[in-house]
């Protein structure tokens, strides 16, 4: 019973620290573009208006548009993955000292970051302009 209360301790050490922190952020932030586009798009499914499951003003998608979005969330979830893998190496990096390959990591963070968050903003957008 010891082993638990300090596997708890060492939990609640890592909430002391700032990349525990940086990382929730990161999720918090992804998540909510996440079910942002998520909510638009479930306007836009003909079986949930087809059983009035859902009131929308979207017009039926085409083809191209459905494949541009399904590729386009695709991506977006790689770019997360990667944007998360690049911030947990430049953590480790920072402890290691290594400063080149610090900043390398970081830079390519905030890209892979960036690149995510355009990507999800332009769903946004796309369902902003389809369904008004």
């Amino acid at each position: 019973m010891k082993w638990l209360f300090e596997q708890l301790l060492d939990v609640l050490a890592q909430f002391k620290r700032a990349e525990t922190w940086f990382g929730i952020g990161l999720i918090t932030g992804f998540g909510l573009l996440a079910y942002l586009v998520a909510k638009f798009a479930f306007q836009t499914d003909s079986v949930l208006r087809y059983l009035h499951l859902t009131a929308s003003t979207c017009r039926d998608l085409s083809n191209g548009p459905i494949i541009f979005l399904f590729f386009g969330m695709i991506f977006f979830m790689l770019a997360v993955v990667v944007t998360f893998g690049e911030f947990q190496r430049y953590f480790t990096l920072r402890h290691r000292s290594a400063h080149y390959e610090t900043r390398q990591a970081l830079i390519h963070g905030i890209c892979w970051g960036l690149v995510a968050i355009g990507i999800s903003i332009a769903a946004l957008l796309f369902f902003n302009a389809y369904c008004r």
